[in-house]
């Protein structure tokens, strides 16, 4: 495998060269759509399962919300190591592309696509402090591109508001575009399994 420096950024950026049967990390994981926002996260150590005879209950003891979030984050450290972002700023930033999206009127459907490929990027351990917001906003981008008829213009006015929302330069982002597409393997047409999951909480969210 071969590996070159972006020069449009000032950190090194891994571009990896396509290819059919590697990821940026190796052998291709199945993705799971429901990792990342399973319920039994914000519980950590202060969840209790009680098993009894013909039934099985889970207490969940009181704690402040700050020591709630750090003990989610310890456990998710523990558990993917290699991800170098925190399970809360990883859900902060898809708050934040849902919430641009919903300004652009982007459809649901296209903010699930976006979820796929940004925590496919996470799971990979490809996003960290540097480049996570040109990420989160090169997904939004491609999703839309893929999902919808957007004209010269919507183009226009998407790459704005994610430009004025993650505060950067525009060209950083379009640059950055390419480097996702091959994470990505160029895979952007999703299988429904993938997508279906998102869609659901998105819709029952709104």
């Amino acid at each position: 495998m071969q590996f070159k420096e972006c020069k449009a950024f000032p950190w090194k950026c891994e571009v990896l060269y396509y290819s059919t049967r590697n990821t940026w990390s190796g052998e291709a994981a199945e993705y799971d759509p429901n990792l990342l926002d399973d319920p039994q996260w914000p519980c950590g150590k202060h969840k209790r399962v009680l098993i009894f005879a013909s039934y099985m209950t889970t207490v969940i003891e009181y704690v402040k919300p700050s020591d709630l979030k750090k003990d989610m984050n310890e456990t998710f450290r523990e558990k993917f190591p290699h991800i170098k972002l925190t399970l809360s700023k990883i859900r902060s930033l898809k708050r934040e592309m849902r919430n641009l999206s919903e300004e652009c009127n982007l459809e649901p459907v296209t903010v699930s696509m976006a979820y796929v490929y940004f925590e496919k990027l996470v799971l990979q351990g490809k996003l960290n402090k540097q480049n996570r917001k040109l990420c989160a906003g090169a997904c939004v981008l491609l999703a839309a591109k893929i999902s919808s008829d957007l004209r010269k213009h919507e183009v226009k006015h998407l790459i704005d508001k994610l430009e004025e929302r993650f505060r950067f330069n525009r060209r950083d982002l379009i640059g950055f575009e390419f480097t996702v597409l091959v994470a990505l393997e160029l895979a952007l047409y999703l299988p429904e399994n993938q997508v279906l999951p998102h869609y659901r909480r998105l819709t029952q969210q709104s």
